[in-house]
């Protein structure tokens, strides 16, 4: 797939595929990213996916823009996966009452039943596409068009950590208790923040995340135990 490469500052090439988002420009970037990870490149320090590009960070003592440059388009002159091959993570989510005070009004705007909302979300195919915003913010792909809403116009205060929100094609599931503009359509048990410094996160960008649904009362026993589902 064809890119294109910017430099910033004296240490990190940005390399872009669209201009908007797709799944062959997400599988592009998954692979890269797969790539650089398992085979890397002398002075590469990081990279960091995002929705249509991503950034490639390095030591400028040991390697310039011009050098990467040459070397990842021998990355990109390789086909790209119809798939990322990422792990699939199962993770539970309560649609009911507290859990969800924004499903009645998404299922107003879009003209259907709570029911409604509630199957096309967990029929949805999420796939992890970028981190940001806050720590464990893990931006999935893969709303259904049926159940997209925009933002709202003002934040509201105080969202409770393991809240599933949704925006437009995107979800998150929040880590921390933090202000959000998103509809808030159900809550999870699963902690994304595993307290490991080798693996901080529970999913990795190119991850799929399939919802299974739970009730309240097993959301209660899940969250009063710690248990991670």
């Amino acid at each position: 797939m064809d890119a294109s490469f910017t430099p910033i500052a004296d240490h990190a090439l940005l390399v872009t595929f669209a201009q908007t988002q797709d799944l062959q420009t997400r599988n592009a970037i998954a692979a890269l990213d797969r790539s650089l990870a398992e085979n890397p490149l002398d002075g590469v320090i990081e990279t960091v996916p995002a929705l249509v590009n991503i950034l490639v960070v390095f030591d400028p003592l040991v390697t310039d823009h011009s050098i990467l440059k040459d070397s990842l388009r021998t990355y990109l002159s390789k086909p790209v996966p119809d798939s990322h091959g990422g792990t699939r993570h199962r993770v539970h989510i309560c649609y009911d009452g507290p859990c969800a005070p924004d499903l009645e009004a998404v299922a107003i705007a879009t003209g259907q039943s709570t029911d409604a909302v509630i199957n096309a979300h967990l029929s949805g195919h999420f796939d992890v596409s970028m981190f940001g915003f806050a720590p464990g913010y893990a931006y999935l792909t893969g709303v259904p068009d049926s159940i997209q809403v925009p933002r709202k116009p003002t934040a509201l205060r105080d969202v409770p950590a393991g809240s599933v929100i949704i925006a437009a094609g995107q979800c998150l599931i929040t880590t921390l208790t933090m202000p959000t503009g998103w509809s808030r359509i159900g809550r999870s048990p699963t902690s994304v923040l595993t307290g490991h410094p080798d693996k901080p996160f529970l999913f990795d960008v190119g991850d799929r995340v399939v919802f299974e649904r739970i009730d309240l009362a097993t959301f209660h026993t899940l969250t009063q135990d710690g248990s991670h589902v």
